[in-house]
């Protein structure tokens, strides 16, 4: 009978273009992994490449918060709820640092070759996340005097690499925005506890060291 219930849940899903997966998804990131989260401003109807705040040249379109603003993340499960019943496409945005994972993120194409140079190291990475333009590997929580320091150290750091610690934001899968999809390159693995992920010194270690030795061009994006 559970095998029929989730067939059943699966269509459904479907049939409702992806609402019941987006509010689903959102309490599990918040109620059984305890990530505050927020609904995300979405994408203009009129244009689904443009975002619906009022910057026209928004930079993140649909992928960040607006009303309510990022302190408004909660792990409440009724919040939650509420949130997605009145907005039921709206992305889910992550606020990173406190409890939460912060992240290191850059180019898609430079991530691409990036872990596939740590996979041959053998560096163990918890979840990765992607979307069609930069890739967020999920580290834990640093203060920004520790990131400071980790990054004095370093001879050379690629300017594509970018930070996203304590008053910072993600989008989560799986969220639609400007950009396109939000999905997991390196999906968590099934249970409730909140995934496993590495300190942010290893991680920016080997990014560094992988794209040196890939001699990897990271442009800007």
């Amino acid at each position: 009978m559970r095998e029929i219930l989730g067939r059943r849940r699966r269509l459904l899903f479907r049939r409702n273009g992806g609402r019941r997966e987006l509010i689903d998804a959102a309490l599990t990131y918040a109620a059984e992994w305890q990530w505050p989260v927020l609904p995300g401003v979405g994408t203009d109807p009129q244009g689904q490449a443009r975002c619906g705040c009022p910057d026209p040249e928004c930079t993140v379109p649909g992928a960040h918060p607006f009303d309510p603003g990022l302190l408004a993340a909660t792990t409440d499960a009724r919040m939650i709820r509420w949130w997605w019943a009145n907005r039921p496409t709206a992305p889910i945005v992550l606020a990173t640092g406190g409890k939460a994972p912060c992240a290191v993120s850059l180019p898609a194409p430079a991530a691409a070759r990036a872990l596939h140079a740590l996979d041959r190291q053998g560096m163990r990475l918890g979840p990765v996340l992607a979307s069609p333009t930069r890739w967020a590997v999920l580290v834990r929580p640093y203060s920004m005097e520790q990131l400071g320091e980790l990054l004095y150290a370093k001879d050379f750091v690629p300017g594509s690499l970018r930070f996203h610690g304590e008053g910072g934001y993600l989008a989560l899968p799986p969220s639609e925005t400007g950009q396109g999809r939000i999905r997991w390159e390196r999906a968590p693995l099934p249970g409730s506890a909140a995934p496993w992920v590495p300190g942010v010194e290893a991680v920016v270690d080997a990014v560094v060291d992988a794209l040196t030795r890939t001699g990897v061009s990271a442009p800007e994006f």
